[in-house]
């Protein structure tokens, strides 16, 4: 089955581009895995939507003005009259000048099993029999819509992270130099860590501005401020070495799948040294491999 990444509605107009996927498989092989892949890389993905319903979702979605450019449908059987109805919607699809692009997620019966086990979930085609019956059950079911997938993953073998890697490969970034996002929060101890912090660096090895008079009201977004902390022993070497073990710790996570990581800066009250450190390791952290923001959570507080 040939395939395009886009496809145009059929009206001869200058309509938004929309790419449609559309996600299915046998249960228990990562369908869940790779729709919160395609969701993370931009993709509107629909759960379990009816196959009659789909174009009628696609067609919605090429009147948003661009607002949605990427739809991905995840099916299973529970959808009813799930072959015959899908072929016909993806025969529709393909008229109006959408081409879906099927992928098709597979293991074989000894990994699903034991995954089924692993979670001691029943099988939904399992009825009053084995769960191996439920299994084979469905690949009979799916065997038609397997043979005419654009991209077919056996995930027996595959961890998460190599899941997720083999769906980007497929339908987005594939190169593993795909930019990662990182929030740099700055925070005060004295209120507490940033529950969803990755790594947390502490800063109350300088010293505090606040002990100087003329810097006590001004804050780590200010220049005196931050020259005032830069400056002091050790705070140049220890954001070079810091900065360094940033690109080492992000590329590891881009290679392990995980794109979003949470720095915590911290110092006693949240509004002068964690603040300038912030902005300076925002200032110097790496953009062509790492998008960054920084969140000053505790600033204001005092």
């Amino acid at each position: 089955m040939s395939s395009t990444d886009a496809a145009t509605t059929g009206s001869g107009k200058d309509e938004p581009v929309i790419q449609v996927a559309i996600v299915s498989g046998l249960s228990g092989a990562g369908r869940s895995t790779a729709a919160k892949c395609l969701e993370d890389m931009g993709w509107f993905v629909v759960d379990n939507l009816p196959p009659e319903l789909i174009s009628t979702m696609v067609d919605l979605g090429s009147r948003t003005s661009g607002d949605v450019t990427r739809i991905a449908i995840v099916l299973d059987v529970r959808s009813r009259a799930f072959t015959e109805d899908l072929a016909a919607v993806i025969k529709d699809l393909d008229a109006k000048g959408y081409r879906p692009r099927v992928l098709f997620l597979e293991a074989g019966d000894a990994a699903l099993i034991r995954r089924y086990e692993a979670n001691r979930r029943k099988h939904p085609l399992q009825g009053s029999g084995r769960l191996a019956d439920g299994v084979a059950a469905e690949r009979a079911v799916l065997e038609p819509l397997r043979q005419e997938a654009d991209v077919v993953v056996d995930t027996s073998e595959l961890s998460v992270h190599q899941l997720r890697a083999e769906v980007e490969r497929a339908f987005g970034h594939s190169s593993p130099e795909r930019k990662a996002s990182m929030t740099v929060v700055s925070f005060g101890f004295k209120y507490g860590l940033p529950l969803d912090a990755d790594l947390v660096i502490d800063m109350r090895f300088l010293p505090n501005p606040h002990w100087i008079p003329e810097l006590r009201d001004h804050t780590g977004l200010e220049q005196e401020v931050s020259d005032y902390v830069l400056s002091q022993e050790g705070a140049t070497e220890f954001l070079d070495r810091y900065v360094e073990l940033i690109d080492l710790i992000s590329g590891g996570y881009r290679r392990e799948g995980k794109r979003y990581l949470t720095l915590a800066v911290g110092c006693t009250g949240g509004k002068h040294r964690s603040v300038a450190v912030a902005e300076e390791l925002k200032r110097r952290l790496n953009a062509d491999t790492l998008t960054v923001q920084v969140v000053h959570r505790d600033l204001g507080r005092e």
